[in-house]
């Protein structure tokens, strides 16, 4: 079966990229550099487009491209491929933490915003502001943070 071809403009199109993006992850290493033919076009590979794809799906999960080359070069350093799922789990590991301790702050942040609605939601007609003249009727003011029993 014979691999298909694709020009930089097509690769570039399949990825969701520009043929610019393709150039450049070329230049720092991250895909290999093509032989050009039929008049100097680059001509790609499905597996061409795979790594490009593994690239942009890395970049979308926070790796930066000095991280992705070094998996990408451990991968030719290493013919078992062991190093390079070694790299690859710690770095998913750790990606996972940082998003997992992202969505706690964000569920936090959900807390305290539907907190704040309630509470103004809830407020007589005289509120002016927070913390206002309606702070000691208020039926959250133990647990605002601005409310003083003292008024200050």
């Amino acid at each position: 079966m014979e691999k298909r071809q694709y020009r930089i403009g097509e690769l570039a199109t399949k990825a969701g990229v520009t043929p610019q993006t393709v150039r450049y992850y070329e230049s720092l290493g991250l895909l290999k550099s093509q032989d050009r033919k039929d008049g100097g076009q680059r001509h790609y590979t499905d597996e061409d487009l795979i790594y490009l794809n593994r690239i942009i799906q890395l970049k979308y999960y926070g790796m930066s491209l000095d991280e992705i080359g070094e998996i990408i070069r451990l991968g030719n350093e290493d013919s078992t491929g062991e190093r390079r799922r070694l790299e690859l789990l710690k770095q998913y590991r750790k990606l996972l933490s940082k998003e997992m301790q992202h969505l706690k702050n964000v569920k936090t942040l959900i807390e305290d915003l539907s907190w704040h609605v309630k509470q103004l939601e809830s407020v007589d007609t005289d509120f002016k502001q927070c913390p206002g003249l309606a702070c000691p009727r208020c039926e959250y003011k133990n647990r605002c943070e601005f409310y003083r029993e003292d008024g200050r």
